[in-house]
């Protein structure tokens, strides 16, 4: 993509969003844990989620993906697919700084997973 400071500061604008979806979310389902969206930790917000009915939620997903993007920067392994190891496309990193597969990968995992998907909706 860019450079890692570039991508740090595409993946914690991207935080910020979702932090900001959270606390719109959270203010109708648990009021007393409002704060939680603007001070915890990434990690603790995924574990509270399930908690308030929250995890069959696109936003619990957008945290679960930018929760690995930044653990795969910190490792160094970040823009690398997480099933083939080989590097997912810069346009795909544009589009989504958060995607964890290569095109290829994608569309494997969508072909094995498409009835498992249908199923969850």
């Amino acid at each position: 993509m860019h450079n890692s400071l570039d991508i740090q500061q595409k993946l914690q604008q991207l935080e910020l969003r979702l932090r900001r979806e959270l606390l719109l979310i959270i203010k109708d389902v648990s009021p007393d844990s409002a704060e939680l969206a603007q001070t915890a930790t990434l990690e603790d917000i995924i574990d509270f989620m399930p908690q308030v009915k929250l995890a069959n939620t696109e936003l619990f997903t957008q945290l679960m993906k930018l929760d690995a993007a930044l653990c795969q920067l910190d490792l160094g392994l970040y823009g690398l697919c997480s099933d083939c190891e080989m590097e997912i496309e810069i346009s795909r990193l544009i589009n989504d700084p958060t995607e964890q597969r290569c095109a290829s990968c994608q569309r494997k995992y969508m072909s094995e997973h498409r009835l498992e998907l249908r199923l969850s909706h």
